[in-house]
């Protein structure tokens, strides 16, 4: 049911996308709803699925892993609630099935330090009311469905801002299509075809500073999940701190990211971060809204899906046309989630940036099963797949770019900078043998580990060093890690060296790496 609930919203993410004004109009609920199922779903499918103890597990941690924009992360403990209740059953009767849909609105609720009614919230409570008056599974899920979307249509005059757009709340949506989605798989019902989307609700707001999306994923927590809450309310609002199967996730709009990133980081590991400027999302959405006005019966002849982490990165691909897959090093995305990518974008073909040499055969399978649809461009690093997406444009044909992204990718020299997670000896391409230390500074270039020890930035001006009389641009993405003064010394110091080259510089690199650089 899940399975089938994630290809449901799949559907319609743009259309949820598209309602998406509460608390801000940055238009990505469906998204957001979306990769956090698609989570799920990748758990499901390494999960012992005959135990029900590893299902709810599988539920809860793959909700939580991905939860993505405050609609996923409420989505994340309405699963888990569910999850909760089912977990030391044997099967799911109608009896569970009931307890489980309150559980998911008493976890929805308990998440959000002050409840706003018209939300995703109101939906949950719905659908739990509606569930409790069938007598077999199908009626449980039918009532529920039914309650739901009386409750769904109430919440546009709940609040002002939907109100304003003449718009249901997007997340409340969004949660109605996923039980809908169970219901399809109980029926055997197909999935529909996508909704056209004639109008975005987000049209009706003008740009403003909306501040920054901010998110986390921190495990060994030094701290309990109410502590880190209060240390975190002062940054801003729209706050959700959650956790579950041993980890803490967050979620804030703040103007001070970065801030609140290093005093949180303090009392944990951070494993995941997210910064995106919901300003900037919501012009984005205005210019896509008003070009597809302008041309509302045009296809791109080609479209471009690329896999990608940190939000800087995401931002540079974003604005190179491509649709975004999260995943890379250490978090890769399932086959289904690169099919699903290609399934969004309205283009005749499709290219395929994996972006990772660990995602090209994902990729690949995905392109196999989309018959034609999609090819593969197999660049190995993100800097590669920058330089392809360079060489993009949805006005040509696909067996026409193809020659030139590759190009532009081998033109592209990519350094990472991390940190070692074991012991281990390895000997450089150069034959120089390198013994490393847990925790020990390591940079590879272009895939290949050719560095360890010292700083992070003692690695950067090496390697970068070597590459001198070849740079013209030289790009540093730094992780929420390193401290933006860090940044600043590593880039005086580059510019020094570099007199001849331009050095670029943004916070936003992929938390696996303190430093991410391209080399022009």
């Amino acid at each position: 049911m899940l399975r089938t609930a994630t290809d449901w919203l799949g559907v319609h993410r743009e259309q949820v996308n598209a309602l998406n004004v509460y608390p801000v109009p940055d238009g990505d609920t469906g998204t957001n709803m979306h990769l956090t199922l698609q989570s799920v779903r990748r758990e499901l499918d390494t999960c012992d699925t005959s135990d029900m103890r590893s299902v709810a597990k599988a539920i809860s941690y793959g909700a939580l892993l991905e939860a993505r924009g405050n609609s996923g992360v409420i989505l994340s403990q309405l699963l888990r609630g569910f999850a909760e209740e089912v977990r030391d059953l044997p099967q799911i009767d109608t009896a569970a099935l009931k307890a489980a849909f309150t559980g998911a609105q008493k976890s929805g609720y308990k998440a959000v330090m002050k409840p706003v009614e018209g939300t995703i919230l109101t939906v949950a409570r719905g659908i739990a009311e509606g569930a409790q008056t069938g007598e077999t599974v199908q009626e449980v899920l039918e009532n529920a469905v039914a309650t739901g979307q009386d409750y769904l249509i109430q919440t546009q005059d709940m609040l002002p801002a939907l109100k304003q757009a003449g718009v249901v709340d997007s997340g409340g949506q969004g949660f109605l299509y996923v039980v809908r989605g169970m219901l399809a798989e109980l029926l055997g019902e197909a999935l529909p075809a996508a909704p056209e989307i004639e109008s975005h609700a987000q049209e009706q707001f003008e740009t403003e500073e909306f501040g920054f999306c901010t998110e986390f994923l921190m495990s060994d927590a030094a701290l309990p999940i109410e502590s880190i809450r209060e240390l975190v309310a002062p940054f801003g609002d729209s706050l959700l701190v959650v956790g579950a199967e041993g980890y803490v996730k967050g979620h804030i709009h703040t103007d001070r990211p970065d801030d609140l990133l290093a005093a949180v980081g303090r009392h944990g590991r951070m494993l995941k971060t997210k910064v995106e400027d919901m300003a900037e999302q919501h012009t984005e959405i205005l210019a896509a809204s008003g070009a597809a006005a302008r041309a509302e019966d045009e296809r791109p002849t080609s479209g471009l899906v690329a896999v990608a982490a940190g939000d800087a990165l995401v931002r540079q691909f974003r604005g190179m046309g491509a649709r975004i897959v999260s995943g890379g090093q250490t978090s890769n995305p399932s086959v289904q989630d690169i099919v699903d990518a290609v399934h969004s974008v309205s283009a005749e073909r499709v290219i395929i940036l994996p972006n990772n040499k660990n995602v090209l055969m994902a990729a690949e399978k995905a392109a196999e099963l989309l018959q034609g649809r999609a090819v593969v461009v197999p660049t190995r690093t993100l800097g590669q797949g920058l330089g392809a997406a360079l060489s993009f444009s949805s006005e040509r044909d696909v067996n026409e770019l193809i020659s030139y992204m590759r190009e532009s990718a081998e033109r592209v020299t990519t350094i990472e900078v991390t940190r070692a997670s074991r012991d281990t000896t390895h000997t450089a391409p150069d034959g120089r043998p390198l013994a490393i230390k847990e925790g020990d500074v390591i940079a590879l270039r272009d895939d290949e580990l050719v560095y360890s020890g010292g700083t992070p930035e003692e690695a950067v001006l090496a390697l970068v060093g070597e590459l001198a009389d070849q740079a013209e641009v030289v790009t540093v993405f730094r992780s929420a890690q390193t401290a933006p003064e860090k940044l600043e010394q590593l880039v005086s110091a580059l510019e020094e060296r570099l007199s001849m080259a331009d050095v670029e510089a943004h916070a936003g690199g992929p938390d696996l790496y303190d430093y991410l650089v391209t080399v022009e």
